[in-house]
């Protein structure tokens, strides 16, 4: 799908202004997230802690920004990719936050996988300056951003959600509503666990094909085109069932997430059943058991 056009405002919408976006968080998802906006015409300010992180932007016409809050008196609609939740609750509350420098009718979207009441709490806090914040996390990886097919799944207000929505398609597609403030970030981690048990039900069958004198990666090769395909084989299938440093990089994430919706869901009557086994045997296989003495990783800020 193309990006979407700087003219884009709001639905039904004729030649109005565009949105000014700032973006925040440069890592490898919000690198090429930061850069299709860009592309696609809209007036563009960025910021990042680390010098190196704005070196590529230099030659475009994006507005470096030396505070959040300068970036956001620049800004219509502030997307924010950084890593965690204590990092979303810098970025924008903080004395130079993005809080402290938006005008009123702006909004924030936060990018970032973090726990739903996070959102709110942001959400809660912006209110009280006339400031809309959405979340909007994001499936696919870089190459998904890279490509403009990211899942963006969005929680919030309708109109504020509708009227970010034409940024959101820059990079993203589809765009799904999935309800109030919060929604998408339960969406993105029913995803992820999904995944992580996914990945443990993939690893098991490439053991059980070693076991066998089936060669994994041809096994692999063989489901990726099968019924059962699933985007877990296709990360373990080409390695032969290897983590690598995949398991480095995605385990302490992972884990963050299920803890997170295994919170959520605690004293809810509803079982949780097999996928959280297989979840929790896919963090152990990486390293990063929940409670466990899991090894450090260095996980990138996302700037």
């Amino acid at each position: 799908m193309a990006a979407a056009s700087a003219g884009e405002f709001a639905p039904g919408a004729a030649k109005v202004r565009a949105l000014r976006v700032g973006f925040i968080g440069l890592g490898s998802q919000g690198a090429p997230m930061a850069r299709r906006i860009i592309d696609a015409g809209y007036p563009t300010t960025l910021w990042a802690r680390r010098q190196q992180s704005l070196e590529p932007y230099v030659d475009t016409t994006a507005v470096l920004a030396a505070t959040p809050a300068e970036l956001a008196r620049a800004s219509d609609l502030v997307c924010v990719c950084v890593v965690d939740d204590a990092g979303v609750e810098s970025v924008l509350t903080g004395t130079d936050g993005v809080f402290a420098g938006m005008a009123p009718g702006g909004v924030v979207a936060i990018h970032s996988t973090v726990h739903p009441d996070t959102c709110t709490k942001m959400s809660r806090i912006a209110a009280e300056n006339g400031i809309a914040v959405i979340d909007a996390p994001v499936s696919g990886g870089a190459p998904a951003a890279e490509a403009g097919t990211l899942l963006v799944m969005v929680g919030g207000d309708r109109l504020a959600v509708e009227r970010c929505e034409p940024v959101f398609r820059a990079y993203g597609d589809p765009v799904v509503h999935m309800g109030e403030v919060g929604s998408g970030e339960v969406a993105k981690l029913l995803n992820n666990v999904l995944l992580a048990a996914q990945l443990e039900a993939s690893a098991g069958i490439l053991d059980i094909a070693v076991s066998m004198g089936v060669d994994p990666r041809r096994l692999g090769e063989v489901i990726a085109r099968g019924t059962g395909a699933s985007f877990a084989m296709s990360l373990l299938g080409p390695r032969g069932g290897e983590w690598g440093e995949m398991a480095a990089a995605a385990g302490p994430l992972l884990r963050k997430d299920v803890g997170i919706l295994a919170e959520l869901v605690d004293g809810l009557a509803v079982s949780r059943g097999a996928v959280w086994d297989a979840a929790d045997e896919a963090l152990r296989r990486m390293g990063s058991p929940r409670g466990g003495s899991a090894a450090k990783a260095d996980i990138s800020r996302g700037e």
